[in-house]
């Protein structure tokens, strides 16, 4: 009795089985299956498996996806290249005093902007005055000797002339005459010494630019035997123009120096979305910087807002040139999947998953090299309830609402 129950029960269980298995394609297709097992059976496609993963055959709910779309157009695009640089004075010099002496007045205030030939430091002179008066006087005893000795000579010379004198006495005050030259020309170059001297009791700025903290005032001792940092009076900054250094990777090179023997090269040094200057590229690094593969770079920028302050960090664009027919897309429009990036590109109201190659990225705009043409309509909104086959409805890209009024102050 029992074996013929567990025959019995063997017999249904096959019965189920066989039915399950003659109607599985039909179960899998109610179910929702049917996509995934025809996958299974005939391999992705290549635009399928550029999406991610997780958007593979997911079929689109509630039938077609609103997206926003542009129409692929060639425009000029610049040619662009972004590095990271700082901000660097053309001239930071720093003053210190070349006579021993005392600040007697100090004409600058810290952090001013000066001039060159601005006075900012005045020293004592006194001594060197007096000792300017008393070689002044020295050349004038000379000057008298010298005009005394020129008449002598004169003298000798005509009495020799008339046999009453002799060769002896001649040549005597010739010998006297150009010592008393050379006495002349000796005081007068120590006049000169003190003078230079006594110009260093003066400081003026050399270039135009910003001076920097003053931690002398008047009434200090400096000394020149003092080379230590702390005896600097001040340091001036030049900061119109300017300059701003960055470095390039070393690909880039043989295009920038083409670029540069045509003629100046734009360099726009960023700070943020309002501070924009423009200058032109003035100088390359004769060396290829083995460690990192770039070499350095500098741009000339008026700065005469002072927009650019010495040591700061910017952006640097510079710009090699214009791409005249370039086919570009927004930034949004591209998505990455695990083939590379891609764009959904409609093709009568049916979204089609197209691989791309991306040449660049600026100004909020990707400049494709491969996969697009002119003319194509490409998803710049609504992607993410898109996947490869999808039926779309392009709707019209909804205006920027307008920025809020600043509050009047």
């Amino acid at each position: 009795m029992r074996l013929v129950r567990w025959l019995f029960i063997a017999s249904v269980a096959i019965a189920i089985g066989g039915a399950a298995y003659a109607y599985h394609d039909e179960v899998a297709r109610k179910l929702g299956l049917g996509p995934a097992v025809a996958a299974d059976k005939g391999g992705a496609s290549p635009a399928a498996s550029a999406q991610p993963p997780g958007r593979r055959n997911r079929a689109a709910p509630g039938g077609t996806v609103p997206v926003v779309a542009i129409m692929v157009a060639p425009k000029p695009m610049p040619v662009v290249v972004e590095a990271v640089g700082t901000v660097q004075s053309i001239a930071s010099i720093q003053l210190r005093s070349r006579v021993d002496s005392q600040i007697l007045k100090v004409h600058v205030e810290e952090g001013a902007l000066v001039k060159e030939g601005d006075l900012l430091f005045e020293l004592d002179a006194r001594t060197l005055k007096a000792q300017l008066g008393q070689i002044e006087a020295q050349i004038r005893k000379d000057q008298a000797q010298l005009d005394q000795a020129k008449r002598d000579t004169s003298r000798a010379g005509d009495l020799l002339g008339k046999g009453a004198g002799t060769v002896v006495q001649r040549d005597t005050t010739m010998t006297t005459q150009r010592a008393a030259e050379a006495q002349l020309e000796s005081d007068e170059a120590m006049r000169q010494n003190i003078l230079t001297q006594l110009s260093y009791t003066e400081l003026r700025a050399p270039v135009s630019g910003r001076i920097g903290s003053i931690p002398y005032k008047a009434g200090t001792t400096v000394r020149t035997a003092d080379s230590t940092a702390t005896a600097i009076l001040a340091t001036i900054n030049q900061v119109d123009p300017i300059f701003v250094t960055f470095a390039i990777p070393q690909v880039i090179l043989p295009d920038l120096r083409a670029v540069m023997a045509k003629g100046p090269v734009k360099v726009t040094a960023i700070v943020d979305e309002k501070i924009r200057q423009s200058g032109a590229m003035a100088f390359i690094e004769n060396t290829v910087d083995p460690n990192t593969g770039t070499v350095t770079a500098k741009a000339r920028i008026a700065n005469a807002n002072e927009g650019l302050w010495p040591g700061q960090f910017i952006k640097a664009e510079v710009t090699l040139g214009i791409e005249p027919e370039a086919i570009s897309v927004p930034a949004q429009a591209v998505q990455l999947g695990s083939q590379g990036p891609y764009v959904f590109v409609i093709k009568d109201n049916i979204a089609e998953v197209r691989p791309i190659v991306i040449k660049r990225t600026q100004g909020g705009e990707s400049v494709i090299g491969n996969g697009l043409k002119a003319g194509e309509q490409v998803v710049v909104d609504g992607q993410l309830r898109l996947v490869n086959g999808a039926g779309v409805t392009v709707r019209a890209p909804q205006a920027e609402p307008p920025k809020p009024a600043p509050p009047r102050g």
